[in-house]
């Protein structure tokens, strides 16, 4: 199966000009986000653990986790990860259920039981089945695995707290969505989904640093 993959910020631009010109509110959005960041990650072990260190993460907490996890496993792969102390992982930063959750992707991987590079061939339904059957992955992790790590221009991730409140005030809704009408709202954005997603993501950001910059 082909799947439209953003790859360069030329497809960035393509698609918020397209969202722009066919919904009012993402060009609201776009009149204060401008082209939201690329944010491409590999396919594979590394870019699937590095959603999971980040999860539940300030940015500046995920990326000095990270950074501490990149130089204490070289080369960043499943074997070579299998083969740290639980000490070394905790030093990084790494709760014990990230690092179990990280420990099952690797076995699985090392096992022969997932195979990560066939996600390209596959459609996101079944991208999403293989990555939440493994223990600790749930929906939110294989939606960011999809959109970033694969680069599928039409991912989504409903599931994400501040995308729902970004569409909430975005799309002036009186109510914050569920998931399913998180759904329902995004058909408006297809085929470029993740790049609507970028650009809410973004537009949250700078609605919260105005909104703490705001004097008591």
């Amino acid at each position: 199966m082909t799947h439209r993959v953003i790859e360069t910020e030329a497809d960035i631009a393509e698609a918020t000009a397209e969202l722009a010109g066919a919904c009012r509110h993402m060009a609201a959005v776009y009149e204060i986000t401008g082209e939201p960041p690329l944010r491409r990650r590999e396919n594979g072990f590394a870019g699937l653990a590095r959603i999971i260190v980040g999860q539940q993460l300030s940015v500046a907490s995920a990326s000095a986790i990270w950074g501490r996890f990149e130089k204490a496993v070289k080369p960043l792969d499943a074997e070579t990860f299998l083969r740290k102390r639980e000490k070394t992982l905790r030093g990084c930063g790494l709760s014990a259920g990230k690092i179990a959750t990280i420990t099952g992707i690797a076995d699985a991987i090392v096992s022969e039981r997932l195979d990560l590079g066939e996600f390209e061939r596959a459609d996101d339904a079944e991208v999403k089945e293989l990555l939440t059957a493994l223990k600790g992955v749930g929906p939110w992790t294989a939606d960011i695995y999809i959109m970033f790590c694969l680069g599928r221009a039409d991912g989504w991730a409903p599931g994400d707290l501040a995308l729902r409140y970004a569409a909430q005030e975005s799309c002036d809704l009186e109510e914050l969505p569920d998931e399913e009408g998180m759904i329902m709202l995004a058909e408006r954005w297809r085929p470029w989904r993740s790049v609507a997603a970028r650009m809410l993501w973004t537009y949250y950001g700078i609605k919260r640093v105005q909104k703490n910059a705001q004097p008591a």
